[in-house]
């Protein structure tokens, strides 16, 4: 009897996908949970497992195609005899494979990326009894893209599998890529423009980031102040109790944790950062969901960390850890990033000294943090060398006025200059 392959339940308001890519076509056998295609929605990328083994005996939705929820994608038949044969062999480790998955999860340091590798796992586990396991599909699209080889890229997976975030890895370490030959051809014969062009369509992701933008730019009126914080008390104390904290946390100490818990205490004072206009009325938001800009290969992603005023900074530290290596493997649930009230964007990890971020609507504030750089400063009279950040907030202007907008960044400022004050909670 044949199994049907549908679209899942993709999340509150989503309701249509895109089919990305089939990881496999038609007469190819298929283990049970293994990842068969991609579906790219508004918010996140995911990946449809296999609802049984089998060979796919029919693909109904083919790569580009919008299809809604419950939509059938495909049919999954009989295995073939002697698929069946090899898949009744090792039905252990194809069992095994997606807890171990799932654990290796759980257990990485900040990031962001967004792919499914956990759901490949079983497929890997079941074919290689060695070292030459294929690439997770993700894996494998991602090689493809940045003309890399398994070969040249080291897998952390089970057997040595080369997962997705290993390429994402590679990539940022400098990798060799080559350049196809049809436009090194094209430009050794002095060919047209054209010709040395390549048209990519746009993913939805993307779509949806570039009208949200713009609706962002259309609908706030917009304004940008900026201020710069001396990173010296945040440094020396992060340098004092890294590794005690890590210890006993199992988290690495960043800077995200001291900025996020100075910002919920500059939102308690000032309310207007942390509403939203919805018609004539202005919401109060009495409590701080905020959201992480991360850059992922497919886009901006904006994964929220929930209640952020009731955790402390070691709590903090741990669900954006949680957050980051999802985005970055592509496990963000659309709860993840849903309900923020206000976003923080960490422009300084890529090197940039100052921006003016856009909001991420409909809310009225984001802060942009930027990177430390050593500067002169005049302190008690002296010119003396401190770590500095310019920090950059862009507000609503239609709530908040310029005093609060001003006031708010000069709280975070305090708090970050005088980390005590996080704990003391002044």
């Amino acid at each position: 009897m044949a199994n049907e392959i549908r679209v899942p339940t993709l999340g509150e308001s989503v309701t249509e996908a895109t089919i990305g890519k089939w990881f496999k076509k038609v007469g190819d056998t298929v283990a049970a949970d293994e990842a068969l295609v991609e579906l790219e929605t508004d918010k996140v990328t995911i990946e449809v497992p296999a609802p049984a083994a089998g060979t796919l005996s029919e693909i109904t939705a083919a790569e580009g195609e919008t299809v809604g929820v419950g939509a059938l994608l495909g049919q999954i038949g009989a295995a073939a005899a002697g698929a069946s044969a090899g898949a009744s062999a090792k039905p252990a480790a194809a069992a095994s494979a997606p807890a171990g998955a799932k654990q290796a999860e759980n257990t990485a340091d900040y990031g962001g990326q967004n792919k499914q590798e956990a759901s490949a796992a079983p497929a890997a586990g079941a074919s290689g009894e060695s070292g030459n396991t294929q690439p997770a599909p993700a894996a494998a699209k991602m090689l493809s893209e940045n003309n890399l080889s398994a070969d040249q890229v080291q897998g952390s997976g089970k057997r040595g599998q080369v997962l997705k975030g290993d390429v994402i890895d590679a990539v940022s370490k400098g990798a060799p890529s080559t350049p196809s030959e049809a436009p090194r051809a094209a430009a050794k014969q002095g060919g047209s423009d054209e010709a040395r062009e390549e048209r990519v369509k746009m993913t939805r992701l993307r779509q949806t980031i570039a009208k949200r933008l713009k609706d962002a730019q259309n609908a706030a009126a917009m304004l940008t102040t900026f201020n710069e914080v001396d990173m010296s008390a945040v440094m020396a104390l992060r340098t004092k109790y890294k590794d005690v904290f890590e210890k006993k946390h199992g988290v690495k100490l960043g800077f995200m944790g001291f900025f996020t818990k100075a910002i919920t205490h500059a939102l308690k004072e000032i309310p207007a950062v942390n509403a939203e206009i919805d018609g004539t009325d202005i919401i109060y938001k009495n409590y701080a969901h905020v959201g992480m800009a991360v850059g992922t290969d497919k886009g901006l992603v904006v994964p929220v960390i929930r209640d952020a005023d009731q955790m402390s900074i070691a709590e903090i530290e741990k669900e954006l850890g949680r957050l980051a290596k999802a985005a970055r493997d592509g496990q963000l649930s659309v709860a993840d990033m849903q309900g923020g009230t206000f976003t923080i964007t960490n422009g300084g990890v890529y090197g940039s000294l100052m921006s003016t971020p856009i909001l991420n609507a409909p809310q009225s504030g984001i802060l942009g943090m930027h990177k430390i750089q050593e500067r002169p400063m005049v302190v008690g009279g002296q010119i003396v060398i401190r770590p500095m950040m310019y920090l950059a907030l862009s507000y609503d202007h239609r709530i908040v006025d310029g005093k609060e907008a001003v006031t708010f960044l000069v709280r975070v400022k305090d708090s970050l200059e005088d980390p005590e004050r996080l704990v003391l909670d002044l």
